[in-house]
């Protein structure tokens, strides 16, 4: 949640169209101990999330950031939504994880395509704290604009990819999938 929407929030005050969403079960955030997430479902608004969190224990949701995280993401969209019932189609999926990565493969893996239109999935890995969402947001900002400036993606998106993997020093992931 922290990583996608950074980037999002990101993404679209530079004017893309973009869209952020989750791919597990429920909507988990970091609870008092580390064997008790607290745990939504998609579609709870994030007004409620944070009530809920501000109720539990504000001093610390304040303190890990998780208030103000939730405050930044219901500026942006009213909740946070499942990626495996969206029927919206996409030119690029990027996802901030290795197992959100593969989540999304395995999603496309089960449909059958209908449409024949290629979707590129990347990932780029960013480890979830509030500093390298803040630059992984930088990063795949700059990957998107070089992606937007391509006259034909699907000829250049590997060599944009191997350019941004030089540039920034983290593996990349991409692969083509059908919608």
């Amino acid at each position: 949640m922290n990583r996608s929407m950074e980037a999002h929030a990101f993404l679209a005050k530079k004017g893309f169209k973009v869209k952020s969403y989750g791919t597990g079960e429920k909507v988990k955030l970091p609870g008092a101990s580390a064997d008790r997430p607290n745990c939504y479902e998609f579609g709870v608004p994030y007004d409620d999330i944070y009530n809920d969190l501000l109720e539990k224990d504000k001093a610390y949701y304040t303190q890990n950031g998780l208030l103000h995280m939730l405050d930044r993401n219901r500026r942006i969209k009213p909740c946070p939504e499942k990626f495996q019932v969206s029927t919206e189609r996409f030119d690029v999926i990027i996802t901030c994880e290795e197992r959100v990565y593969d989540q999304v493969i395995e999603w496309f893996g089960s449909k059958r395509s209908v449409y024949n239109q290629p979707v590129h999935v990347v990932n780029v890995d960013i480890q979830d704290n509030h500093e390298e969402a803040t630059i992984g947001a930088f990063l795949i900002s700059d990957m998107v604009t070089k992606m937007a400036q391509s006259d034909d993606l699907d000829n250049d998106i590997d060599e944009l990819l191997h350019e941004f993997e030089s540039k920034c020093h983290r593996p990349i992931l991409n692969c083509i999938m059908f919608y």
